[in-house]
Protein backbone atom coordinates (compact mmCIF):
# COMPACT_ATOMS: atom_id res chain seq x y z
CA UNK A 1 0.00 0.00 0.00
CA UNK A 2 3.06 2.40 0.28
CA UNK A 3 3.51 3.17 -3.35
CA UNK A 4 -0.33 3.33 -3.85
CA UNK A 5 -0.25 5.61 -0.97
CA UNK A 6 2.33 7.72 -2.61
CA UNK A 7 0.42 7.81 -6.06
CA UNK A 8 -2.97 8.79 -4.04
CA UNK A 9 -0.97 12.08 -2.59
CA UNK A 10 -0.15 13.07 -5.90
CA UNK A 11 -3.10 12.85 -7.47
CA UNK A 12 -5.40 13.20 -5.15
CA UNK A 13 -5.68 16.68 -4.33
CA UNK A 14 -9.00 17.66 -3.54
CA UNK A 15 -11.59 15.13 -1.67
CA UNK A 16 -11.85 14.49 0.96
CA UNK A 17 -11.47 10.58 -0.26
CA UNK A 18 -10.90 7.81 2.79
CA UNK A 19 -9.14 4.94 1.59
CA UNK A 20 -9.23 1.49 3.71
CA UNK A 21 -6.64 -0.63 2.81
CA UNK A 22 -6.23 -4.92 2.89
CA UNK A 23 -4.89 -4.27 6.46
CA UNK A 24 -7.57 -2.32 7.70
CA UNK A 25 -5.67 0.98 7.74
CA UNK A 26 -7.49 4.17 7.12
CA UNK A 27 -5.40 6.18 4.62
CA UNK A 28 -6.47 10.14 3.66
CA UNK A 29 -6.39 12.07 0.70
CA UNK A 30 -7.52 15.75 -0.55
CA UNK A 31 -9.23 18.76 0.92
CA UNK A 32 -12.63 19.24 0.89
CA UNK A 33 -14.39 20.93 -1.69
CA UNK A 34 -18.17 22.15 -1.70
CA UNK A 35 -18.76 20.17 -5.26
CA UNK A 36 -17.44 16.95 -4.07
CA UNK A 37 -19.60 14.64 -1.38
CA UNK A 38 -17.01 12.61 1.33
CA UNK A 39 -16.20 8.72 0.31
CA UNK A 40 -14.43 6.06 1.94
CA UNK A 41 -13.84 3.39 0.00
CA UNK A 42 -11.90 -0.43 1.30
CA UNK A 43 -9.89 -2.47 -0.97
CA UNK A 44 -10.42 -5.78 0.22
CA UNK A 45 -6.77 -8.20 -0.87
CA UNK A 46 -3.38 -6.64 -1.59
CA UNK A 47 -3.95 -8.07 -4.97
CA UNK A 48 -6.09 -5.19 -5.79
CA UNK A 49 -3.80 -2.68 -4.26
CA UNK A 50 -0.90 -3.78 -6.75
CA UNK A 51 -3.97 -4.21 -9.87
CA UNK A 52 -4.29 -0.58 -8.91
CA UNK A 53 -0.86 0.61 -9.62
CA UNK A 54 -0.37 -1.24 -12.41
CA UNK A 55 -3.65 0.01 -14.73
CA UNK A 56 -5.67 2.11 -12.52
CA UNK A 57 -8.79 2.80 -14.53
CA UNK A 58 -8.97 -1.14 -15.59
CA UNK A 59 -8.71 -2.57 -12.01
CA UNK A 60 -10.71 0.04 -10.05
CA UNK A 61 -13.74 -0.65 -12.46
CA UNK A 62 -13.21 -4.60 -12.48
CA UNK A 63 -12.39 -4.44 -8.62
CA UNK A 64 -16.15 -2.18 -8.35
CA UNK A 65 -18.07 -5.07 -10.52
CA UNK A 66 -16.16 -8.01 -8.66
CA UNK A 67 -17.00 -6.23 -4.86
CA UNK A 68 -13.07 -6.30 -3.67
CA UNK A 69 -13.23 -2.58 -3.73
CA UNK A 70 -16.33 -1.63 -1.36
CA UNK A 71 -17.70 2.11 -1.04
CA UNK A 72 -18.46 2.63 2.65
CA UNK A 73 -19.34 6.30 2.58
CA UNK A 74 -21.17 7.92 -0.54
CA UNK A 75 -21.60 5.96 -3.64
CA UNK A 76 -20.76 5.13 -7.05
CA UNK A 77 -21.70 8.57 -8.36
CA UNK A 78 -19.60 10.28 -5.59
CA UNK A 79 -16.91 8.45 -5.79
CA UNK A 80 -16.15 8.77 -9.70
CA UNK A 81 -17.29 12.10 -9.27
CA UNK A 82 -14.09 12.60 -6.73
CA UNK A 83 -11.73 10.87 -9.10
CA UNK A 84 -12.88 13.12 -12.43
CA UNK A 85 -12.82 15.97 -10.48
CA UNK A 86 -9.19 15.33 -9.93
CA UNK A 87 -8.23 15.02 -13.30
CA UNK A 88 -10.38 17.77 -14.97
CA UNK A 89 -8.71 19.31 -18.29
CA UNK A 90 -9.27 22.44 -17.42
CA UNK A 91 -7.56 22.24 -14.19
CA UNK A 92 -4.50 24.35 -13.82
CA UNK A 93 -1.04 22.19 -12.78
CA UNK A 94 -3.10 19.03 -12.14
CA UNK A 95 -1.61 15.98 -12.86
CA UNK A 96 -3.72 14.62 -15.47
CA UNK A 97 -1.80 15.58 -18.52
CA UNK A 98 1.52 13.52 -17.53
CA UNK A 99 -1.26 10.28 -16.97
CA UNK A 100 -3.29 11.12 -20.32
CA UNK A 101 -0.03 11.04 -22.84
CA UNK A 102 0.61 7.11 -22.57
CA UNK A 103 -2.57 6.53 -23.33
CA UNK A 104 -2.44 9.24 -26.30
CA UNK A 105 0.03 6.82 -27.81
CA UNK A 106 -2.72 4.05 -28.31
CA UNK A 107 -5.33 5.80 -29.45
CA UNK A 108 -6.46 4.64 -32.53
CA UNK A 109 -4.92 0.96 -31.96
CA UNK A 110 -8.61 -0.32 -30.74
CA UNK A 111 -10.68 1.23 -33.44
CA UNK A 112 -10.25 -0.63 -36.68
CA UNK A 113 -14.28 -1.26 -37.50
CA UNK A 114 -14.48 -3.48 -40.25
CA UNK A 115 -17.46 -4.80 -41.15
CA UNK A 116 -17.81 -8.01 -39.41
CA UNK A 117 -16.07 -6.43 -36.08
CA UNK A 118 -18.47 -3.39 -35.85
CA UNK A 119 -21.55 -5.94 -35.71
CA UNK A 120 -19.83 -8.02 -32.80
CA UNK A 121 -19.38 -4.28 -31.32
CA UNK A 122 -23.02 -3.14 -31.52
CA UNK A 123 -24.11 -6.53 -30.60
CA UNK A 124 -22.42 -6.85 -27.30
CA UNK A 125 -24.05 -3.53 -25.89
CA UNK A 126 -27.36 -2.90 -27.81
CA UNK A 127 -28.45 -6.32 -28.24
CA UNK A 128 -28.99 -6.80 -24.16
CA UNK A 129 -32.57 -7.05 -22.89
CA UNK A 130 -35.32 -4.51 -24.10
CA UNK A 131 -36.27 -5.03 -20.58
CA UNK A 132 -32.86 -3.54 -19.23
CA UNK A 133 -33.43 -0.17 -21.16
CA UNK A 134 -37.15 -0.36 -20.91
CA UNK A 135 -35.78 0.74 -16.93
CA UNK A 136 -34.16 3.53 -17.33
CA UNK A 137 -34.07 4.95 -21.02
CA UNK A 138 -37.71 7.89 -22.10
CA UNK A 139 -40.40 6.35 -23.40
CA UNK A 140 -39.19 6.83 -26.90
CA UNK A 141 -35.79 5.04 -25.71
CA UNK A 142 -33.74 7.77 -26.92
CA UNK A 143 -30.11 6.21 -26.30
CA UNK A 144 -28.18 9.74 -26.63
CA UNK A 145 -27.89 13.07 -25.24
CA UNK A 146 -30.98 14.97 -24.02
CA UNK A 147 -31.15 18.69 -24.85
CA UNK A 148 -32.40 20.51 -21.89
CA UNK A 149 -33.91 24.14 -22.74
CA UNK A 150 -34.66 24.53 -19.42
CA UNK A 151 -32.42 22.50 -16.60
CA UNK A 152 -35.85 21.74 -14.27
CA UNK A 153 -37.44 19.66 -17.12
CA UNK A 154 -37.57 16.55 -16.92
CA UNK A 155 -36.04 13.92 -18.92
CA UNK A 156 -38.83 12.68 -21.28
CA UNK A 157 -39.39 16.65 -21.74
CA UNK A 158 -35.52 16.99 -22.93
CA UNK A 159 -35.46 14.26 -24.85
CA UNK A 160 -38.16 15.52 -27.53
CA UNK A 161 -36.72 18.54 -27.43
CA UNK A 162 -33.72 16.94 -28.30
CA UNK A 163 -35.14 15.36 -31.46
CA UNK A 164 -37.28 18.81 -32.32
CA UNK A 165 -33.33 20.88 -32.42
CA UNK A 166 -32.15 17.98 -34.51
CA UNK A 167 -35.30 18.34 -36.89
CA UNK A 168 -35.53 22.12 -36.97
CA UNK A 169 -31.77 21.60 -38.10
CA UNK A 170 -32.28 19.20 -40.78
CA UNK A 171 -34.61 21.87 -42.31
CA UNK A 172 -37.21 19.49 -43.99
CA UNK A 173 -39.19 19.42 -46.57
CA UNK A 174 -42.45 17.24 -47.11
CA UNK A 175 -41.63 14.59 -49.08
CA UNK A 176 -37.84 14.65 -48.91
CA UNK A 177 -35.92 11.32 -48.52
CA UNK A 178 -33.77 10.69 -45.13
CA UNK A 179 -31.45 8.48 -44.28
CA UNK A 180 -30.76 7.51 -40.17
CA UNK A 181 -27.28 6.15 -40.14
CA UNK A 182 -27.75 4.21 -36.39
CA UNK A 183 -31.21 4.33 -36.12
CA UNK A 184 -31.71 2.68 -32.60
CA UNK A 185 -35.05 1.59 -31.32
CA UNK A 186 -36.82 3.73 -34.20
CA UNK A 187 -37.62 7.03 -32.38
CA UNK A 188 -35.97 9.62 -34.56
CA UNK A 189 -36.85 8.13 -37.96
CA UNK A 190 -40.60 7.89 -36.80
CA UNK A 191 -40.51 11.50 -35.20
CA UNK A 192 -39.09 13.11 -38.49
CA UNK A 193 -41.93 10.91 -40.66
CA UNK A 194 -44.52 12.24 -38.13
CA UNK A 195 -43.29 15.77 -37.84
CA UNK A 196 -42.05 16.64 -41.57
CA UNK A 197 -43.79 14.43 -43.56
CA UNK A 198 -40.68 13.04 -44.90
CA UNK A 199 -39.59 9.08 -45.99
CA UNK A 200 -37.09 7.67 -44.02
CA UNK A 201 -34.49 4.86 -44.19
CA UNK A 202 -33.12 3.53 -40.85
CA UNK A 203 -30.25 1.55 -40.74
CA UNK A 204 -28.59 -0.52 -37.91
CA UNK A 205 -26.37 -3.49 -37.04
CA UNK A 206 -28.61 -4.44 -33.80
CA UNK A 207 -30.96 -7.55 -35.09
CA UNK A 208 -33.12 -6.76 -31.57
CA UNK A 209 -33.07 -2.88 -32.37
CA UNK A 210 -34.33 -3.93 -35.53
CA UNK A 211 -36.95 -6.21 -34.68
CA UNK A 212 -38.32 -3.07 -32.27
CA UNK A 213 -38.27 -0.25 -35.05
CA UNK A 214 -39.90 -2.54 -37.47
CA UNK A 215 -42.73 -3.13 -35.05
CA UNK A 216 -43.27 0.22 -34.13
CA UNK A 217 -43.64 1.69 -37.63
CA UNK A 218 -46.21 -1.40 -38.46
CA UNK A 219 -48.06 -0.02 -35.38
CA UNK A 220 -47.90 3.37 -36.40
CA UNK A 221 -49.21 2.91 -39.79
CA UNK A 222 -46.44 4.48 -41.61
CA UNK A 223 -44.34 0.79 -42.54
CA UNK A 224 -44.39 1.76 -46.27
CA UNK A 225 -42.89 5.64 -45.68
CA UNK A 226 -40.32 4.65 -42.71
CA UNK A 227 -38.21 1.54 -43.59
CA UNK A 228 -35.64 -0.30 -41.48
CA UNK A 229 -32.45 -2.21 -42.39
CA UNK A 230 -29.83 -4.55 -41.26
CA UNK A 231 -27.16 -2.82 -42.95
CA UNK A 232 -23.49 -1.51 -42.38
CA UNK A 233 -23.52 2.10 -43.70
CA UNK A 234 -20.81 1.37 -45.80
CA UNK A 235 -23.15 -1.01 -47.99
CA UNK A 236 -25.82 1.59 -48.47
CA UNK A 237 -27.20 2.54 -52.00
CA UNK A 238 -29.47 5.32 -53.19
CA UNK A 239 -29.61 9.60 -52.88
CA UNK A 240 -31.23 11.37 -50.12
CA UNK A 241 -31.96 14.73 -49.29
CA UNK A 242 -30.89 14.63 -45.84
CA UNK A 243 -28.62 12.65 -43.52
CA UNK A 244 -28.90 12.67 -39.68
CA UNK A 245 -26.81 10.27 -37.60
CA UNK A 246 -26.75 10.72 -33.45
CA UNK A 247 -24.69 8.76 -31.20
CA UNK A 248 -23.23 6.60 -33.95
CA UNK A 249 -20.02 8.15 -35.00
CA UNK A 250 -18.47 6.96 -31.52
CA UNK A 251 -18.39 3.84 -33.20
CA UNK A 252 -16.69 4.36 -36.32
CA UNK A 253 -12.90 5.02 -35.06
CA UNK A 254 -10.32 6.94 -36.87
CA UNK A 255 -9.22 5.01 -39.38
CA UNK A 256 -12.65 4.99 -40.67
CA UNK A 257 -13.25 8.74 -40.57
CA UNK A 258 -12.54 9.54 -44.35
CA UNK A 259 -14.08 6.53 -45.16
CA UNK A 260 -17.08 7.79 -43.59
CA UNK A 261 -17.25 10.62 -45.00
CA UNK A 262 -17.07 10.05 -48.28
CA UNK A 263 -19.95 7.68 -47.73
CA UNK A 264 -22.15 10.11 -46.66
CA UNK A 265 -21.21 12.47 -49.21
CA UNK A 266 -21.64 10.30 -52.13
CA UNK A 267 -25.31 9.60 -50.59
CA UNK A 268 -26.15 12.81 -50.10
CA UNK A 269 -28.23 15.25 -52.91
CA UNK A 270 -25.89 17.73 -54.34
CA UNK A 271 -28.32 20.47 -51.81
CA UNK A 272 -28.69 18.15 -49.40
CA UNK A 273 -28.11 18.43 -45.82
CA UNK A 274 -26.51 16.46 -42.86
CA UNK A 275 -26.62 16.44 -39.19
CA UNK A 276 -24.02 15.14 -36.86
CA UNK A 277 -24.88 14.67 -33.73
CA UNK A 278 -21.89 12.98 -31.63
CA UNK A 279 -20.36 12.85 -28.17
CA UNK A 280 -16.30 14.92 -28.39
CA UNK A 281 -13.59 15.81 -26.83
CA UNK A 282 -12.12 19.03 -26.44
CA UNK A 283 -9.13 17.51 -24.74
CA UNK A 284 -7.66 16.30 -28.06
CA UNK A 285 -7.22 12.95 -30.07
CA UNK A 286 -6.93 10.06 -26.55
CA UNK A 287 -7.91 6.54 -26.69
CA UNK A 288 -10.91 4.62 -24.91
CA UNK A 289 -10.89 4.55 -21.15
CA UNK A 290 -9.70 1.20 -20.92
CA UNK A 291 -12.58 -0.28 -18.46
CA UNK A 292 -14.90 1.34 -21.03
CA UNK A 293 -13.40 -0.22 -24.35
CA UNK A 294 -13.64 -4.12 -23.02
CA UNK A 295 -16.99 -3.78 -20.86
CA UNK A 296 -19.38 -1.22 -22.28
CA UNK A 297 -18.10 0.04 -25.58
CA UNK A 298 -15.55 -2.51 -27.56
CA UNK A 299 -14.18 -0.67 -30.54
CA UNK A 300 -15.45 2.73 -29.72
CA UNK A 301 -14.11 6.05 -29.61
CA UNK A 302 -14.48 9.31 -28.99
CA UNK A 303 -13.90 11.93 -31.56
CA UNK A 304 -12.29 14.94 -31.32
CA UNK A 305 -12.54 18.13 -33.49
CA UNK A 306 -8.91 18.04 -34.70
CA UNK A 307 -9.60 14.09 -36.02
CA UNK A 308 -13.29 15.11 -37.76
CA UNK A 309 -12.22 18.06 -39.83
CA UNK A 310 -9.51 17.16 -41.88
CA UNK A 311 -11.85 14.38 -42.96
CA UNK A 312 -14.66 17.17 -43.69
CA UNK A 313 -12.20 18.71 -45.29
CA UNK A 314 -10.67 15.83 -47.44
CA UNK A 315 -13.87 14.70 -48.74
CA UNK A 316 -14.72 18.55 -49.43
CA UNK A 317 -17.95 18.60 -47.48
CA UNK A 318 -19.32 22.38 -45.89
CA UNK A 319 -19.40 22.52 -42.35
CA UNK A 320 -22.48 25.02 -42.23
CA UNK A 321 -22.74 24.65 -38.20
CA UNK A 322 -21.34 23.66 -35.33
CA UNK A 323 -23.03 23.42 -31.71
CA UNK A 324 -21.17 22.30 -28.87
CA UNK A 325 -23.61 20.68 -26.24
CA UNK A 326 -21.72 20.63 -23.16
CA UNK A 327 -23.59 19.47 -19.63
CA UNK A 328 -26.21 18.47 -21.40
CA UNK A 329 -25.43 14.49 -21.54
CA UNK A 330 -24.14 15.13 -17.83
CA UNK A 331 -27.62 15.93 -16.30
CA UNK A 332 -29.01 13.17 -19.26
CA UNK A 333 -26.92 10.62 -17.46
CA UNK A 334 -28.14 11.54 -14.12
CA UNK A 335 -31.47 10.70 -14.92
CA UNK A 336 -30.30 7.71 -16.57
CA UNK A 337 -28.22 6.87 -13.15
CA UNK A 338 -31.36 7.49 -10.60
CA UNK A 339 -33.65 5.34 -13.02
CA UNK A 340 -31.20 2.53 -12.46
CA UNK A 341 -30.84 2.52 -9.14
CA UNK A 342 -34.64 2.53 -8.43
CA UNK A 343 -34.65 -0.25 -10.45
CA UNK A 344 -31.81 -2.10 -8.71
CA UNK A 345 -33.75 -5.47 -7.45
CA UNK A 346 -34.83 -5.69 -11.35
CA UNK A 347 -32.06 -5.41 -12.63
CA UNK A 348 -29.99 -8.04 -10.94
CA UNK A 349 -32.84 -10.40 -11.05
CA UNK A 350 -32.59 -9.71 -15.30
CA UNK A 351 -28.66 -10.09 -14.97
CA UNK A 352 -27.00 -10.36 -11.26
CA UNK A 353 -25.49 -8.07 -8.77
CA UNK A 354 -21.84 -7.78 -10.86
CA UNK A 355 -24.35 -6.54 -13.74
CA UNK A 356 -25.77 -4.19 -11.92
CA UNK A 357 -22.86 -2.64 -10.62
CA UNK A 358 -20.99 -2.62 -13.99
CA UNK A 359 -24.02 -0.43 -15.23
CA UNK A 360 -24.23 1.58 -12.34
CA UNK A 361 -20.73 2.30 -12.74
CA UNK A 362 -20.49 2.82 -16.16
CA UNK A 363 -23.37 5.62 -16.16
CA UNK A 364 -22.07 7.59 -13.23
CA UNK A 365 -18.16 7.57 -14.94
CA UNK A 366 -20.03 9.16 -17.62
CA UNK A 367 -21.86 11.20 -15.83
CA UNK A 368 -18.54 12.30 -14.51
CA UNK A 369 -16.57 12.37 -17.19
CA UNK A 370 -19.12 15.20 -19.02
CA UNK A 371 -19.19 16.98 -15.71
CA UNK A 372 -15.48 16.86 -15.13
CA UNK A 373 -13.59 15.87 -17.96
CA UNK A 374 -13.35 17.04 -21.52
CA UNK A 375 -15.83 15.22 -22.77
CA UNK A 376 -18.86 17.34 -24.75
CA UNK A 377 -21.51 16.80 -27.52
CA UNK A 378 -20.90 18.33 -31.26
CA UNK A 379 -23.52 18.58 -33.98
CA UNK A 380 -22.02 18.96 -36.99
CA UNK A 381 -24.61 20.50 -39.90
CA UNK A 382 -22.82 19.66 -43.04
CA UNK A 383 -23.58 19.69 -46.87
CA UNK A 384 -21.91 19.84 -50.12
CA UNK A 385 -23.05 23.32 -51.44
CA UNK A 386 -22.58 25.96 -49.05
CA UNK A 387 -25.96 27.83 -50.33
CA UNK A 388 -27.45 24.28 -49.16
CA UNK A 389 -29.35 26.01 -46.09
CA UNK A 390 -30.06 29.88 -45.40
CA UNK A 391 -27.03 31.88 -44.25
CA UNK A 392 -28.46 32.65 -41.10
CA UNK A 393 -29.51 30.50 -38.15
CA UNK A 394 -33.13 32.26 -37.85
CA UNK A 395 -34.49 29.10 -39.28
CA UNK A 396 -33.53 26.54 -36.43
CA UNK A 397 -34.89 28.92 -33.89
CA UNK A 398 -38.27 29.35 -35.96
CA UNK A 399 -38.87 25.46 -36.45
CA UNK A 400 -37.93 24.41 -33.11
CA UNK A 401 -40.04 26.89 -31.57
CA UNK A 402 -43.12 25.05 -33.98
CA UNK A 403 -42.08 21.94 -33.47
CA UNK A 404 -42.22 22.38 -29.67
CA UNK A 405 -45.64 24.48 -30.05
CA UNK A 406 -47.43 21.68 -31.90
CA UNK A 407 -46.51 18.80 -29.34
CA UNK A 408 -49.12 19.54 -27.72
CA UNK A 409 -48.88 17.91 -24.47
CA UNK A 410 -45.63 18.59 -22.80
CA UNK A 411 -44.80 15.02 -20.42
CA UNK A 412 -42.64 15.51 -17.42
CA UNK A 413 -42.52 12.14 -16.91
CA UNK A 414 -43.22 8.62 -17.63
CA UNK A 415 -46.65 8.28 -15.88
CA UNK A 416 -48.23 10.92 -18.62
CA UNK A 417 -46.99 9.10 -21.48
CA UNK A 418 -49.97 7.94 -23.15
CA UNK A 419 -49.57 4.07 -24.92
CA UNK A 420 -51.93 3.74 -28.25
CA UNK A 421 -50.64 0.09 -28.95
CA UNK A 422 -49.79 -1.43 -25.84
CA UNK A 423 -48.15 -0.66 -22.85
CA UNK A 424 -44.24 0.73 -22.96
CA UNK A 425 -42.40 -2.51 -21.15
CA UNK A 426 -40.90 -5.88 -22.23
CA UNK A 427 -41.00 -6.77 -26.41
CA UNK A 428 -43.92 -5.09 -26.51
CA UNK A 429 -44.71 -2.24 -29.15
CA UNK A 430 -43.36 1.64 -28.39
CA UNK A 431 -45.24 4.13 -29.99
CA UNK A 432 -44.73 7.69 -31.00
CA UNK A 433 -45.61 10.84 -28.92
Amino acid sequence: MAVLDRLLNAVVRYGPLTVIDSRGRPHSYGMGVGALRPVTVRIVDRATEWALLRRPSLAMGEAYMDGRLRIEQGDTRALLDLVAYNFRWDADGGAAPSLWRPWRLLAGFDSLNRRARSRRNVAHHYDLSDRLYDLFLDADRQYSCAYFVEPEVGLERAQYDKKAHIAAKLDLKPGQRVLDIGCGWGGMALYLNKVADVDVLGITLSKEQLQVARRRAVAAGVADRVRFDLIDYRDVAGTFDRIVSVGMFEHVGPPHYRAFFHKCRSLLATDGVMLLHTIGRADGPTATDPWVAKYIFPGGRVPALSEIAPALEHERLWLTDLEVLRLHYARTLDHWYDRVQAARREIETLYDARFFRMWEYYLAGAAAAFRYEAHVVFQLQLARRQEAVALTRDYVGRAERRLRAEEGRRPSDRSEIGVEAGELRGDLVLREE
